[in-house]
């Protein structure tokens, strides 16, 4: 009986902690260049149906180039960005909005330029009316020196560049619905974030290559829906200097069904992520390769019109 108790808790164990198998794909893509390659997964999540894509593209390869690129105040479909730029390599969704108008909720940076500002007010509710929490949003951002790095960030339309903090700030809480920017500032240790491109999300799902959900820190996701499926969508880079880009598919039973986001963060971590954060997700996500869906979104009408993507060009 012994014997049998210790192969079930071994068996529990090892599949907690499953590994994933990833087979290039890189042949149904192409043509891909130097330093480019996709990866597909239908191993289950802890016994349910499951569909993953990433994409690994070499930073160092100067061929790439890295970009973003956003609506000015219309959301377009992955495709529709896709024609616009002229046919790039690959098109992601990244930020977090609101659909009243069209406003992205996070940080995007192209060329250097803020394009789109973090949020920070969230206000109160109930007895708490007149309270207002102000969190440090996270992003992913590519220095000129083609080096990558996960920050949690202020931003203000007064300044022109984003405050970044390489460690995790609780929230600021107060009666200010619009904080100052020596308030924000002098909550933490803030340097001038100097990237060339970068896109905001959140939570932060690795830091040190170990998983780290800053979602308490970040307030996402409320209550229990830290657990919950979802399609989605993820960015993070590897010691060795890989971008890596991730879709996960779901909201489809039996075929799949999407991941939480510990499931997400230990997906991102067996590919060799040293840090990674979560981007918009649900009917949002999809990734292109030379136009060609990965993962089928998951709103019946097709792929969700967005008001940013990232951007991979060759």
């Amino acid at each position: 009986m012994k014997s049998f108790t210790y192969f079930i808790l071994l068996f529990l164990c090892n599949e907690s902690i499953a590994q994933y198998h990833w087979q290039n794909v890189d042949s149904l893509y192409q043509p891909l260049p130097k330093g480019f390659h996709v990866f597909v997964t239908h191993d289950s999540i802890e016994g349910k149906p499951n569909i993953a894509y990433y994409v690994s593209a070499d930073l160092k390869e100067k061929t790439l180039n890295f970009t973003t690129q956003v609506g000015n105040g219309k959301r377009l479909t992955p495709t529709q960005y896709f024609e616009q730029e002229q046919h790039p390599l690959l098109v992601m969704n990244c930020t977090f909005f609101e659909f009243v108008h069209n406003s992205n909720l996070n940080v995007v940076i192209k060329d250097g330029k803020l394009e789109a500002y973090q949020v920070h007010t969230i206000n109160g509710r109930g007895k708490d009316t007149f309270t207002y929490r102000h969190p440090y949003g996270s992003a992913i951002g590519i220095f000129k020196n083609r080096k990558a790095d996960v920050a949690w960030l202020y931003t203000d339309s007064l300044e022109t560049n984003a405050y970044a903090s390489q460690t995790i700030i609780s929230p600021v809480k107060d009666s200010l619905s619009h904080p100052t920017i020596k308030q924000m500032l002098q909550a933490g240790s803030f340097e001038k974030w100097k990237v060339n491109t970068a896109v905001g999300g959140g939570p932060v799902l690795l830091q040190h290559g170990e998983i780290q959900i800053t979602n308490n820190e970040e307030l996402k996701f409320t209550g229990k829906a830290i657990n919950d499926k979802h399609p989605r969508t993820a960015m993070g880079y590897t010691k060795d200097g890989k971008l890596i880009l991730m879709v996960i598919e779901g909201r489809f039973p039996n075929k799949a069904e999407g991941a939480t986001l510990t499931q997400e963060a230990q997906m991102l971590k067996q590919i060799g992520c040293e840090e990674a954060l979560n981007l918009d997700g649900g009917g949002s996500s999809c990734l292109l390769i030379n136009g060609k869906q990965t993962i089928t979104p998951s709103d019946k009408e097709g792929q969700r019109p967005v008001p940013a993507v990232f951007l991979i060009k060759n």
